[in-house]
């Protein structure tokens, strides 16, 4: 989408995966890793340094908070990261924050869990992660990741998102992959 770029903000960055994928697409990136965990920052920090010769900021806060440029990244990108925003009016301002970020052209990339808007296909889907989670780990791990989403986080539909995107002013939105509750989407501004 921006072969060209040259600024990248990786919102909770964890130890980088994201970013290094964006490196070796186009090299040499300015990046940016904000993330909460300290740990995590330091092994993203030095990952992403070993494979980009411009310059790498670490940012220990959350997203919501920071402080950076406007009009400044050709790619933010969300890893698994917004599914913890809380309700509607916190979907809102982060998705208005983040493209007040972007260049005009950049592109948002978000790769996470996702809800369905029918609730009969919600708890279809969700049954079939379950399984997945079960067959993987047992059932009590099944139970224990569950909860944990149940109590601890609010992803919301892919329609939704891309609906929220397009009214904070992106002007095209995208699906580039979907498989049971995780999508992978973004938009240009």
């Amino acid at each position: 989408i921006n072969p060209d770029a040259t600024n990248l903000l990786d919102i909770g960055c964890g130890a980088g995966n994201y970013s290094l994928m964006m490196l070796s697409k186009i090299r040499n990136l300015n990046c940016t890793l904000v993330d909460l965990s300290k740990p995590m920052l330091d092994k993203a920090f030095e990952r992403v340094s070993a494979e980009t010769t411009n310059s790498v900021t670490v940012i220990q806060q959350d997203i919501r908070e920071a402080e950076l440029k406007e009009n400044h990244f050709d790619i933010i990108l969300a890893g698994a990261v917004l599914h913890h925003l809380r309700d509607d009016a916190d979907w809102e301002k982060t998705f208005a924050k983040i493209y007040s970020l972007l260049k005009p052209g950049g592109c948002f990339m978000i790769s996470d869990l996702i809800t369905q808007d029918t609730d009969v296909l919600n708890d279809y889907i969700w049954e079939k992660y379950g399984e997945y989670l079960e067959g993987f780990g047992g059932a009590d791990y099944r139970t224990k990741v569950l909860t944990y989403v149940d109590k601890e986080d609010s992803p919301r539909s892919l329609n939704y998102q891309l609906d929220l995107m397009k009214k904070v002013g992106f002007t095209s939105v995208e699906i580039l992959h979907k498989h049971i509750c995780f999508a992978a989407y973004g938009g240009i501004k």
